[in-house]
């Protein structure tokens, strides 16, 4: 059973973890496919596009910008470069539309942060373009109850280690909260710390991740994030 007496910070992820956030991703996904209908298949272009955005991550990173430039890439390759400029303007409307789409909050999550705070020192961990996240994170309105937000390009073991040097805290003070397996949950056991993975509907395939192969005693699986409020 885990342990979190000694819990000092408790971190959230952003994405599908606060908010609703991949559902608008896979409604985009779907308005792709319907503009590349001329080119070829559904099943086709969803496989050019998760491609397209798998390989670009060294070069693009995360986040909606990301998601145009590979939207863009796999069009053309659809098309074989005949994608004309009007379908053009359609893939970037689409675009904007996902960074102008409102933020929605996951039932329970703004009073479990209002409450813990209180207690303990809440930061938002997430990764993805700087710019991008930050706005999420101050459009949510959860700001009031934050003391630190964390943009990171990659969640990986090295870049928790730092945040946990900068806010001067020991891996078994830390606890990680996310839907993430890859991101939010692995790096942060690997470290030493507590991890609660919150599954959620909608998980964008890079990020998938099987929680039920982990055995550590710092791991807890919930079913909402309201579910915290009765351990802590």
């Amino acid at each position: 059973m885990i342990n979190l007496k000694k819990i000092k910070v408790i971190s959230f992820d952003a994405d599908d973890t606060l908010w609703q956030n991949e559902n608008l991703f896979r409604q985009t996904e779907s308005d792709f496919c319907k503009l590349m209908a001329p080119y070829g298949t559904q099943k086709k272009a969803l496989k050019v596009l998760w491609d397209m955005e798998v390989k670009n991550i060294p070069c693009y990173g995360y986040g909606i910008k990301a998601f145009v430039l590979d939207m863009l890439e796999a069009g053309l390759k659809i098309s074989k470069g005949k994608m004309t400029a009007e379908e053009t303007k359609s893939l970037i409307n689409l675009g904007k539309k996902l960074i102008e789409s409102p933020i929605i909050l996951f039932e329970g999550a703004e009073n479990t942060l209002k409450k813990l705070s209180k207690k303990y020192k809440i930061i938002v961990t997430t990764k993805g373009d700087l710019l991008e996240q930050e706005n999420k994170v101050y459009r949510s309105g959860l700001t009031k109850y934050l003391h630190h937000i964390e943009v990171m390009s990659e969640k990986n073991k090295s870049s928790y280690a730092r945040l946990l040097k900068e806010l001067n805290i020991k891996p078994q003070e830390f606890l990680m909260v996310g839907n993430s397996v890859k991101s939010d949950i692995l790096p942060v056991l690997a470290l030493g710390a507590k991890a609660a993975f919150i599954p959620s509907q909608f998980t964008w395939f890079y990020e998938d991740g099987d929680a039920g192969k982990i055995t550590s005693k710092n791991f807890i699986k919930l079913d909402k994030i309201s579910e915290l409020l009765k351990m802590l």
